[in-house]
């Protein structure tokens, strides 16, 4: 089962022009020759496509070999839900003109393909209605995308894997055996992209999958079928890239069951942010819609380090948002402060018993917790609410004493402890959460 708020790598926020430069993860070996290169949100209302990797990127360990993932390609895209804000990504391999929104990432991404290490290429996707070979009805015919493996060509001669065709139905056959539903089978489309007679090969001449075809790198295209939720999807794709690792033999484990049900959990709870060095650390799960009085360093530009490569922080009208894939998660209300250093620990009484708390810890809380009391410092437990105590240190603080609506979750279990410093009154050292059992 999963553990949630496992520990796993934390990334930041990287600006580019006015979206965002994509995220590359290196997992497994720094100087393997056989590495699969996994590209997710090429278009951002795919939220499959780029959850996938990004659960590939944060809950998988390579154990033998190497996997390069790319989680959040058209990251502007993402955040703003749409396919793309300056075109189809996926329309722009061929020919690209330098003054183009996509050129710099499009370029950075070919660059990754051409590297001498890659040998296969997955691009994930979501796709409509289910792909059949033969019509059956409207949602279940040839011309739809979803449930298959997309390849370009069969067999592509003189390269690793280029029996394209043959890895695919493999691919299809392990998914295949785990379905959810008879109407998920996986087929395997051939678009036959190397004829370019007819329009649609034509347009898919210009994708990721072809450019790195012709650069020498096998390569797959992974369709969801957009009728499915995303949990679904996901569980898809997983199966399908295991499998890919597996043809190239990689190894790999993985830190929860493979289920659908289990996938909803890791996507839906197993998050969180941290900000300012790791002083303030906020669990997104069930995070509410609006956090007030949020304390932010005076004079500063703010820091974060989000345990998902699709996560981001904007700041929109003087309020900061936090995004996940294309959901807005919370919306910080600041309270400007100035900033103290401190990488002590507090002494915390919990349920009876002295813990050593640091900055950014989460304590669980049956009864009660007090802060033991320490000139140096003023606590401020937000959502409690005592007239008698500017300073809440020394307190048995009890979950019947608290203000639900000042939680940071929707079920008023998690509540800030803000330290200061007591000498300046207003100077902020940093803050725990403890949460209510």
């Amino acid at each position: 089962m999963l553990r949630l708020f496992s520990t796993f790598i934390l990334f930041a926020g990287l600006v580019f022009a006015d979206g965002f430069d994509f995220t590359l993860i290196k997992k497994g070996s720094t100087d393997d020759n056989n590495t699969l290169l996994v590209v997710g949100g090429i278009q951002g209302d795919e939220p499959g496509g780029f959850m996938a990797a990004s659960i590939l990127s944060t809950h998988y360990k390579i154990t033998k070999g190497s996997v390069w993932i790319v989680p959040n390609f058209n990251f502007y895209s993402i955040i703003k839900r749409n396919r793309g804000p300056y075109g189809d990504m996926n329309r722009k391999f061929a020919n690209l003109p330098t003054n183009d929104h996509d050129f710099h990432s499009i370029d950075r991404m070919k660059k990754i393909i051409q590297k001498d290490n890659i040998k296969m290429v997955i691009n994930l996707h979501d796709g409509s209605g289910f792909y059949r070979k033969k019509y059956v009805d409207k949602n279940h015919r040839p011309s739809k995308w979803g449930q298959a493996s997309i390849i370009d060509q069969a067999v592509v001669e003189g390269i690793k894997y280029g029996n394209l065709e043959e890895i695919a139905n493999k691919v299809d056959e392990h998914i295949n055996k785990h379905l959810l539903k008879k109407e998920h089978v996986f087929h395997t489309k051939n678009t036959k992209t190397h004829l370019k007679k007819t329009y649609e090969e034509k347009e898919m001449s210009k994708t990721l999958t072809y450019y790195a075809i012709g650069k020498g790198k096998a390569a797959f295209g992974n369709e969801s079928s957009k009728a499915l939720p995303v949990h679904e999807r996901v569980y898809y794709k997983l199966l399908a890239l295991e499998k890919f690792m597996d043809v190239m033999g990689i190894e790999y484990t993985r830190e929860f069951d493979l289920t659908a049900k289990e996938l909803k959990n890791v996507i839906d709870n197993d998050i969180f942010i941290s900000f300012n060095d790791k002083k303030i650390y906020i669990p997104l799960s069930r995070v509410r819609s609006r956090i007030a009085y949020f304390p932010v360093e005076r004079g500063a530009k703010i820091s974060f380090k989000p345990s998902s490569p699709v996560m981001t922080v904007l700041e929109e009208k003087g309020k900061y948002v936090v995004y996940y894939g294309n959901r807005k998660l919370t919306t910080l209300v600041p309270q400007y402060f100035e900033y103290d250093d401190f990488d002590g620990r507090l002494d915390v009484v919990v349920d009876g018993k002295m813990q050593k708390v640091a900055m950014g810890s989460l304590v669980e809380v049956k009864k009660y917790f007090n802060v033991k009391k320490d000139k140096r410092f003023r606590i401020n437990v937000i959502g409690y609410v005592n007239r008698k105590h500017k300073n809440e240190s020394g307190l048995n603080i009890r979950k019947k004493y608290t203000i639900k609506r000042f939680s940071v979750d929707k079920d008023g279990k998690r509540y800030r402890v803000e330290v200061y410093d007591n000498k300046t009154k207003n100077r902020f050292l940093g803050m725990f959460l403890v949460e209510f059992k």
